[in-house]
């Protein structure tokens, strides 16, 4: 990649991060979200770690990890809905005018979404450690974040293709729907051996089950290879993909 190149992906990063600063409280709901999710949901189930099958873990340190991948999750979708905004607006047009190649602009667009997911995933971490979840060590919360980062992009692909498809903020619920299922079809809330047989099938094959996997390592067991290595498999293979979907789309709606 060419220094414009990097200058242009660069530009669009910080675009999307000033958002931040600029507009508070649109940010504010993705970064309360994850949280609000995890601390009601072990309030209600808190005592469901007490089932024969799930383990010694904490209920609390099993799920917060969820809460990571949800912050993975709506930060990818809030990606494609500003795309949405910024074409409805007639600004991404103008973006295209820009010299750089079209998948410079796409890499842009989806890498800011790896940033910004950190903001909320920080948020829940203070929250988790201060009521009393364990620290998973400087190695599970570095590849927990790197995995994080990786599939908050993914999302963002697959949230992009859907803006430049339809080209307009009413898709967002699909954008949504689209990450928040790709959690909730995983073994989020029990070990898989507790759940549901059609369940069990689905998140056996569910890519993201894997990725989870690897973000759980530091909370409910050492960091090993030979769990790391399959997350960060199942993200790759989902990156391309999405992004493959994400570079048509461009290509077909800059045709």
């Amino acid at each position: 990649m060419s220094r414009m190149q990097l200058a242009v992906v660069a530009a669009l990063v910080r675009r999307a991060l000033n958002e931040i600063t600029r507009v508070p409280g649109a940010a504010i709901p993705g970064v309360l979200a994850p949280t609000i999710f995890v601390v009601g949901l072990t309030s209600v189930f808190g005592q469901v770690d007490r089932l024969a099958g799930f383990g010694e873990v904490d209920f609390r340190t099993f799920v917060v990890p969820v809460g990571f991948l949800q912050a993975a999750g709506f930060t990818g979708a809030a990606t494609g809905v500003n795309l949405a905004r910024d074409i409805e607006r007639g600004w991404f047009d103008r973006l295209l005018l820009c010299p750089a190649p079209r998948l410079t602009v796409l890499t842009g667009v989806v890498a800011s979404a790896g940033l910004r997911c950190l903001l909320p995933v920080a948020f829940l971490f203070a929250v988790a450690l201060a009521t009393g979840v364990p620290f998973p060590g400087v190695d599970g919360l570095l590849v927990a974040l790197l995995l994080v980062m990786g599939l908050a992009s993914t999302l963002a692909c697959f949230a992009v293709t859907l803006a430049l498809r339809f080209r307009t903020q009413q898709a967002a619920p699909l954008m949504q729907m689209g990450a928040f299922a790709g959690v909730l079809f995983t073994p989020a809330y029990a070990p898989e051996e507790l759940l549901a047989g059609w369940l069990e099938a689905i998140a056996t094959v569910n890519p993201v089950t894997h990725v989870l996997a690897g973000v759980r390592q530091g909370f409910v067991g050492e960091v090993t290879w030979g769990d790391t290595w399959p997350a960060g498999l199942a993200l790759a293979g989902m990156a391309v993909a999405f992004g493959a979907f994400a570079a048509r789309g461009l290509r077909r709606y800059s045709s």
